[in-house]
């Protein structure tokens, strides 16, 4: 068996290829540098799922598919012509929620209608989005300035998401189904950033601002953080339509109970942000 994993340097792809290693089966990892991908046990190949001519599907038999909805359905249809039998699609929990109609249901759509096997794996908000946002000021300041901080979610660890995107690809009995995956807990900003101050054994203080103040610390940062700043803070909705910051800080998300964790795909407990934090400590020092 050959496995293709897009999005492979990616947060949950980058386990994927591990753990795919792990269970020695043979990986192809898809990056646009490879100079830079350190997969170890994987044939790392250059390639960009904007440019469906350079994936590589000869001898994959599965595909774990980061999501890219203009070249979806070209690149799906590549890898059916190719041989491919399985997919698996790094999809959101936004799908499940209603709140994203436009990015990632066209790549489910494109895989449930090549007739292949298919399953999507449908992630929550990422514990490692605090590390793009905070990480900065953490690393020079012990400090985090942001908005709302006793608003709380459910965050997912990637290494999760990852475990139920392996399950997927090596076993079977998942064709078919989209798995929501979140973290076993509800947790205020504020207690996240208490737990990164418990892994590092320091305090880091939280320093509330505005909205408008937060969105103007994401932007400087540049990257995801700039890229979702809207959305994170409630500036637009999933879609990117305008959207009310102060109606998004009132939501409760109490109200929705537990949401589906890992544990009912995999059988182990869902990792929490305590444990999140102590895993990725080195990068806020």
């Amino acid at each position: 068996m050959q496995v293709l994993v897009t999005g492979a340097t990616g947060n949950v792809g980058r386990h994927v290829t591990a753990g795919l290693v792990e269970a020695g089966v043979r990986v192809r990892a898809l990056t646009r540098d490879p100079a830079r991908a350190k997969l170890p046990g994987a044939e790392v190949v250059q390639g960009d799922l904007t440019k469906p001519e350079t994936v590589p599907f000869d001898g994959v038999d599965r595909m774990f598919l980061f999501p890219e909805p203009s070249t979806a359905n070209e690149v799906v249809e590549r890898a059916k012509r190719a041989g491919v039998q399985r997919i698996v699609v790094l999809s959101s929990g936004a799908v499940t929620g209603g709140f994203d109609t436009t990015f990632h249901p066209p790549v489910e759509q494109a895989v449930e209608q090549s007739g292949l096997e298919w399953t999507h794996v449908r992630p929550g908000e990422f514990m490692a989005n605090k590390l793009f946002l905070w990480g900065a000021s953490i690393r020079a300041e012990r400090v985090v300035r942001d908005a709302n901080p006793d608003a709380a979610w459910f965050p997912v660890h990637e290494q999760d998401v990852a475990d139920v995107a392996l399950k997927a690809l090596l076993e079977d009995g998942h064709h078919g189904k989209a798995y929501d995956i979140n973290g076993p807990e509800m947790i205020s900003l504020r207690e996240q950033v208490k737990a990164i101050g418990d892994a590092l054994g320091e305090e880091v203080r939280f320093e509330e601002v505005s909205p408008a103040e937060a969105r103007e610390i994401y932007l400087k940062l540049g990257g995801f953080a700039a890229e979702a700043a809207d959305f994170l803070l409630g500036f637009t909705d999933y879609d990117g339509n305008p959207a009310d910051p102060d109606q998004a800080a009132d939501f409760d998300p109490s109200q929705l109970g537990p949401l589906p964790t890992a544990e009912s795909v995999t059988g182990n407990p869902p990792r929490t942000f305590a444990q999140w934090a102590r895993d990725r400590v080195d990068d806020f020092r």
